[in-house]
């Protein structure tokens, strides 16, 4: 069994099922609304960037593109293990096995951070905005990306396979925090329908998730997110 980062807040799609969490990876935003969304707040061009729950590291050959440094971290080490042969011939990437309680990078190091699908939902994640508030730099940003429990089939699916998640609590946490907030209207689309069942299936509880399949035609999925920010 791989080695788990003690403090890890379990993510049972991807740790259990990583390659069809890769189709949904390669389904999720093919419009890039969400980077487009972020790069305009904060661009990372020639900067230091930090990916929080990097997975088996599917957005770090993309960041790697324009950035100068990209810095992987994922508690999972099978994950880091898969994220890191990703990269291997990318000299500037690197991967580290590590939770968002302890980062392993310098003091003010990071131009930009992001958490991506992370499960950084907010309270009892004070540790880890802690730690970005050390590791970013002067007019750097961090973004956190999740699902908008609160907003269509998508969120309400969600929200009955994790009934313990308000989605109210989440909200005050952030505002709280101070953070900043954008809608994101996001979609899924697949090659083929397998594809979409097999990610549905990975996303929900199995009667939440065979709901979802019959209410689904076609190969799109309408995934309401939303984005999350400080500038520091």
């Amino acid at each position: 069994m791989a080695r788990i980062v003690d403090g890890a807040i379990p993510s049972p799609n991807i740790w259990n099922s990583p390659r069809t969490y890769e189709l949904e990876n390669r389904a999720v935003d093919p419009d890039g609304a969400a980077e487009a969304a972020m790069a305009a707040i904060r661009p990372w061009t020639g900067g230091a960037v930090l990916d929080i729950g990097c997975g088996t590291g599917f957005h770090l050959p993309g960041l790697a593109a324009t950035a100068a440094q990209v810095v992987g971290i994922e508690p999972h080490a099978g994950l880091a293990a898969l994220a890191a042969d990703r990269c291997r011939a990318l000299p500037h990437v690197t991967v580290r096995t590590a939770a968002a309680q302890a980062l392993p990078v310098p003091d003010a190091s990071i131009d930009v951070a992001f958490a991506r699908w992370a499960y950084f939902f907010g309270p009892g994640c004070e540790p880890g905005l802690r730690e970005l508030s050390r590791v970013m730099r002067r007019g750097g940003a961090a973004f956190v990306i999740d699902l908008d429990a609160g907003r269509g089939d998508f969120g309400a699916w969600f929200s009955r396979t994790v009934p313990s998640y308000s989605a109210p609590a989440v909200e005050a946490f952030w505002a709280r925090q101070g953070w900043e907030r954008k809608e994101l209207d996001l979609r899924m689309v697949f090659s083929s329908r397998a594809d979409l069942e097999a990610v549905l299936r990975i996303e929900f509880a199995p009667a939440v998730a065979e709901e979802a399949i019959a209410r689904t035609e076609g190969l799109e999925v309408a995934y309401p997110n939303i984005l999350r920010w400080r500038l520091y």
